[in-house]
């Protein structure tokens, strides 16, 4: 479902690769940092507070984080992002419960539509992530959705974090492949659909939230879950 004044979504050229982003577009990133973090605020008393507004908090200091250099592993930028994001409000949780957020991503599971969109996708495409994340971060994430990848492009490989052209670009050479053989499926609108605007390849946007899309960054099709972006990958 194309979102207004965005071109029809074609799979002319036909791609050789799918390409994800992992943390909210496959697993449950927000489902799991918000029962994580609301878990310690109750803890600490902090009813005037949400848990929303601590993960906004960490959003903006991620962006801040990931941007600097030298490349910090991505563990590093949950443990600091998220006791600076709990710090703004006047708030400081001991050290293991900062390090219980930031080593949450190892469980989180996918969405329940994830898994069989994805071996129905394998059968006919070679699939990749690309993750703002660490190799050992990822890697349990990965075997928790249950579906074999071809490639896992990490932060940590790359040296460089989304929406750095240097990810993608590095991504592709390690893949072998073209921009164009691509198609890149993403929930991340600052992270994904800005860079993918920027390098000029084809992107499906999984707005599971319901959120206002940037119209800076079009052409890219809208969906709300990846069984409608396999309506696209896999049309009739």
């Amino acid at each position: 479902m194309p979102i207004p004044d965005n071109p029809t979504f074609t799979l002319d050229p036909v791609p050789k690769i799918i390409t994800f982003d992992c943390y909210g577009t496959l697993v449950q990133w927000y489902e799991v940092l918000l029962r994580e973090v609301g878990a310690t605020l109750a803890k600490h008393g902090a009813d005037g507070v949400s848990a929303s507004a601590i993960l906004d908090g960490f959003s903006a200091q991620g962006r801040r984080l990931t941007a600097e250099k030298p490349h910090r592993l991505y563990k590093d930028i949950l443990r600091i992002g998220f006791a600076a994001a709990f710090a703004e409000h006047g708030l400081t949780p001991a050290p293991e419960e900062i390090e219980r957020i930031a080593s949450s991503p190892r469980a989180m599971g996918p969405h329940p539509e994830v898994p069989d969109v994805l071996r129905r996708l394998r059968e006919r495409y070679r699939l990749a992530i690309f993750t703002n994340s660490d190799d050992d971060l990822i890697a349990p994430t990965v075997a928790r959705i249950g579906v074999p990848f071809d490639h896992v492009i990490t932060a940590e490989q790359a040296q460089a974090y989304k929406p750095s052209r240097h990810l993608f670009e590095y991504a592709y050479g390690k893949m072998e492949v073209t921009p164009d053989e691509t198609v890149h499926v993403a929930m991340g609108m600052y992270w994904d659909m800005k860079a993918r605007h920027e390098l000029g390849f084809r992107g499906i946007w999984v707005n599971r939230r319901n959120e206002a899309g940037n119209p800076d960054w079009l052409p890219y099709a809208e969906v709300a879950d990846l069984e409608e972006a396999a309506a696209l990958l896999l049309p009739p």
